[in-house]
């Protein structure tokens, strides 16, 4: 019994860091209605940009860090205005195929720029675990889990009792109501995309830190979008979504991957994704458009 609630405490915590990953999706969607599959390549060049800040020019990581975060919040304006910006109000398949051609390209700057051999990243969180009864709880997944939570909780409180949360939340349910009420569309996907590359970074931070850099490090992204389509795409709300994969992904890689060849714990929150774009489109949280004739 010990043994699974091991797996199911590693499970939780794993699971609500890639929701830390999975928001970054979802103030992205409710601003602008666009599912962005190079989140995972946007977390890869912010770690990118850490490892060059910090290890690479030799800076201590308060130093380096934050410059990183700055370079990612210019990355992300760059991509919002020369891509994206244009293409609201187009068909979701332009968007759709758009977000393919930037992954394909952030990919291939990242390998350009830096390479394709793999870095060490700088250990920001501290290493080993902590000793909690009869369990052993990693300390960076736990500090995650936690940052994670305060995050969340931080956004749901700024989308609903701040002005510029609330101005975000008119965007996300239309944009030309947004534009009758005096609200500036293009400044609130901005201020989307700057939210979603600092949650971006802050995510390859715990997830990555004191581990090894690749491009592999991309697949992030799409390990975090089941979870931001279980949540709901215009809910922050992400934790339940990844606690209930992480926690699934965990128990079927030790108890189903020695019977399936470790595929059953890859592709079993795939199958959930599929489960929820057919059962429940809009996920537990996310809202369900009712429109009259």
């Amino acid at each position: 019994m010990i043994d699974v609630l091991q797996v199911i405490i590693n499970g939780l915590l794993v699971g609500l860091v890639y929701g830390l990953v999975a928001v970054s999706f979802v103030v992205i969607y409710r601003s602008s209605r666009i599912v962005n599959l190079a989140r995972g390549e946007i977390l890869l060049l912010g770690a990118l940009f850490i490892w060059t800040f910090t290890l690479g020019m030799k800076l201590p990581w308060g130093i380096g860090v934050p410059i990183a975060l700055v370079c990612c919040v210019g990355m992300a304006l760059i991509l919002e205005r020369a891509l994206f910006r244009p293409l609201i109000g187009e068909s979701p398949f332009t968007v759709f195929m758009a977000s393919i051609a930037l992954l394909i390209l952030l990919r291939g700057v990242a390998q350009l720029v830096w390479g394709a051999e793999t870095r060490p990243f700088p250990q920001i969180l501290p290493s080993g675990a902590w000793s909690i009864g009869p369990f052993l709880v990693t300390k960076r997944l736990l500090i995650g889990a936690v940052l994670t939570v305060g995050l969340v909780e931080l956004l749901h409180w700024f989308f609903m009792h701040t002005r510029q949360g609330l101005r975000l939340a008119a965007v996300a349910e239309d944009h030309y109501t947004a534009l009758s009420l005096g609200v500036s569309v293009r400044q609130a996907v901005a201020v989307a995309w700057i939210m979603g590359a600092v949650l971006s970074a802050v995510g390859s931070v715990v997830l990555l830190s004191d581990q090894i850099v690749s491009l592999n490090a991309a697949g992030i992204g799409l390990r975090a979008l089941p979870i931001a389509l279980l949540g709901g795409m215009e809910s922050v709300s992400a934790l339940l979504a990844g606690a209930i994969i992480g926690v699934g992904e965990a128990l079927a890689s030790v108890y189903v991957d020695p019977f399936t060849k470790g595929v059953s714990s890859q592709i079993l929150p795939y199958v959930i994704m599929i489960g929820v774009l057919l059962l429940r489109p809009q996920g537990l949280f996310g809202w369900k458009v009712i429109e009259r004739l």
